[in-house]
């Protein structure tokens, strides 16, 4: 009933929005299927969307839902549900960071139907920011709910150039989403010994800690486990120019 490259493009949407509750965009959409435009994109959209597999939500950027899936997609859900079954029963453990969490920097709820959602905007954050200078610092700032998931987000503005290299600079801000833990790798908000707070990339090295710079002026720093709080992981960046 669909083509290849239709069935390739509803399990791409149906996973991304099972992963973050936001439907991809038609560049994220055109990468994933190889495609040279994005006018391939809209076809097999509009594809989808006649055969009743897509619904496109209206007043909203970027808002699709996958109404039903096709019958192979189906199958190989049903297979995917043994599978991690079996990777449970064998012991498998995924490779993350967790964090002592704790609420010190409040965020908002997002509602899935609002088309923006204001979050509170803290102080700036650098290397050797205490967090009561981040609480007292604080406003807000509008963000579409496109760009954010399900959860509590909040913004920070940033200072320095230690995540330079991937793309953070000066006077950026930053979405963060708030969690309790953090694969390997990821950008986090990090609070050290319950005073400084840090934007950093995060790695576990045996029993240890690393705060990664993005910078090859800054040095990693690290700390033992119980040094280091997570406040949340990087989902997303506004600039103005």
């Amino acid at each position: 009933m669909l083509t290849r490259k239709q069935r390739e493009l509803l399990q791409f949407i149906q996973e991304r929005l099972a992963d973050t509750g936001i439907s991809p965009s038609f560049d994220e959409m055109k990468d994933a299927l190889g495609l040279k435009s994005k006018s391939g994109v809209h076809r097999l959209i509009t594809g989808l969307e006649e055969r009743g597999f897509i619904r496109r939500l209206p007043h909203r950027a970027r808002a699709l839902e996958v109404t039903r899936l096709s019958d192979d997609q189906m199958g190989n859900r049903a297979a995917a549900g043994g599978a991690t079954a079996d990777a449970g029963r064998r012991g498998f453990q995924a490779n993350v960071i967790r964090g002592d969490f704790t609420p010190s920097l409040p965020g908002a709820m997002v509602a899935q139907s609002a088309e923006t959602v204001q979050l509170p905007l803290y102080g700036k954050i650098a290397a050797g920011t205490p967090i009561e200078a981040l609480r007292e610092n604080s406003n807000a700032v509008d963000i579409p709910a496109s760009m954010l998931g399900r959860g509590e987000h909040y913004a920070l503005t940033v200072e320095g150039d230690s995540m330079i290299e991937a793309g953070i600079h000066d006077g950026d801000t930053v979405l963060i989403e708030r969690c309790e833990n953090a694969e390997n790798g990821t950008i986090v908000v990090a609070l050290i010994d319950n005073n400084e707070v840090t934007l950093k990339r995060i790695r576990r090295k045996g029993d240890s800690i690393a705060l990664e710079p993005a910078n090859q002026a800054h040095k990693t720093r690290i700390f033992g486990p119980d040094r280091v709080k997570l406040q949340g992981k990087l989902i997303g960046l506004m600039r103005r120019y």
